[in-house]
């Protein structure tokens, strides 16, 4: 899979931007220099944020911060409604401005700086979230501003919420070296399933091992091999809840060669077997 550098364009008499856009089948994995809120309004899928790889599905609300890498990928669309989302992108550099210095503001400002790690919102039921969204992507000036705001009050609200990714060096990870962290990313996911060797990674940027581990950790916040073993769990967890594939065969698809390195794994990062997340699903 491909990660790209995203330039979001902003129209000088704009401080954000809303759209509905619809999902693809062959999305790419990218980052930008704004924060996103991305809804889904119809459409299920696989996400993909930093080191987390789950599924989504409708209602679907997350918030991401600058520098992350992130991918919405479309697996089914729903019958009667064309797949879609709504996306809105607003400057990294807002909660530095001196609107957003107001004590009424610092809970928001303290929900942009979670946001480092992606935060996904429990809101599938919420109808309010959602109709602000929609009117959001179709109008201007004030209005849209207001509603920008309402949405940040309702998401301060909310106490159902998930980080996703694990802590990354999102300063660093595209702004520098762009092609390099491609390189490595597109090795793992296309190898995750074969084995990934180290001396395989580093030779992909033609360096020597020790060198490449101390690139990937500066650039990344994390070791390589922590990486990988993010990624396989995250492919794992998307199977156990989305398929019914045998535990042993998603053992093999996600990278592992025995059994029980899977199940030690799992439980240490999910906090449970892996037959007994499957049951949160069944």
């Amino acid at each position: 899979m491909e990660f790209v550098f995203e330039r979001i364009f902003v129209p000088n008499n704009h401080s954000f931007i809303s759209r509905k856009l619809p999902l693809s089948t062959n999305a790419r994995i990218h980052s930008h220099k704004n924060f996103e809120l991305n809804y889904i309004t119809s459409g299920t899928g696989r996400r993909i944020v930093g080191d987390n790889i789950s599924g989504f599905e409708t209602g679907d609300l997350v918030l991401l911060g600058p520098d992350l890498p992130h991918c919405w990928e479309l697996l089914d669309a729903e019958k009667n409604e064309p797949p879609t989302c709504i996306v809105t992108h607003f400057s990294e550099n807002i909660i530095n401005s001196d609107f957003f210095k107001m004590p009424e503001l610092e809970k928001v400002v303290d929900l942009l700086k979670q946001s480092n790690r992606g935060i996904r919102f429990k809101v599938e039921n919420d109808t309010e979230i959602r109709e602000i969204l929609s009117e959001m992507s179709e109008t201007k000036g004030l209005e849209y501003y207001i509603g920008l705001l309402k949405i940040f009050n309702s998401l301060i609200k909310i106490e159902d919420r998930e980080k996703l990714s694990n802590p990354m060096n999102q300063s660093s990870v595209f702004s520098k070296n762009i092609d390099k962290i491609n390189k490595i990313y597109e090795y793992v996911f296309q190898n995750i399933q074969e084995g990934i060797k180290l001396e395989e990674a580093s030779s992909v940027l033609n360096m020597a091992p020790s060198s490449f581990c101390r690139f990937f950790k500066k650039k990344t916040g994390l070791t390589f091999m922590e990486y990988v073993k993010n990624v396989r769990v995250g492919i794992a967890a998307k199977l156990l809840a989305e398929t019914d594939k045998q535990i042993t065969q998603i053992c093999f698809e996600s990278g592992y060669n025995n059994l029980a390195n899977f199940n030690h794994y799992f439980k240490a990062n999910m906090g449970k077997t892996p037959s007994d997340y499957r049951k949160n699903f069944r």
